[in-house]
């Protein structure tokens, strides 16, 4: 896949008293994004509980560059920036960009998968690998 890309609505009760984006949303904005594309290709939540696996996140950070204002128009794009060849640690990074081609924000997150009854970090079987074989590459990607 060469792009993921999804459109997000801005409601009010996401703009902060500078009647800009709260930082909050950025990173919410971050997980909807994610889980659309697992969900688009066929890891949902029923499919995870199933395989006894989760996505846990080790760090999650945003870089903001300019301001998002009510009635912008707002696209979020994902790409992996690294991982390991068994896909049990990976770093995605979503761009959100206004207007089509202004950056505002870099969302950079590291996470695993953990077994959901064993509670502790585990190598996802085939079926995440396929998935995130699917997963768009950064330019700068790399393997860990």
């Amino acid at each position: 896949m060469t792009e993921f890309v999804r459109a997000v609505q801005i409601r009010w009760s996401d703009l902060d008293p500078n009647f800009h984006l709260r930082h909050s949303v950025y990173y919410d904005w971050g997980a909807f994004c994610r889980m659309e594309f697992l969900n688009a290709n066929g890891l949902t939540p029923a499919a995870m509980a199933k395989l006894g696996i989760g996505p846990i996140l080790f760090r999650e950070e945003c870089t903001f560059r300019r301001e998002i204002l009510m009635g912008d128009e707002v696209s979020i794009k994902l790409s992996v920036v690294r991982a390991r060849e068994d896909f049990s640690r990976w770093s995605i990074q979503h761009q959100i960009v206004k207007a089509g081609d202004t950056v505002c924000a870099t969302i950079t997150v590291d996470g695993a998968w953990i077994g959901i009854r064993e509670r502790k970090l585990v190598t996802p079987p085939e079926q995440v690998h396929h998935v995130f074989e699917l997963m768009p590459r950064a330019e700068v990607f790399a393997w860990q």
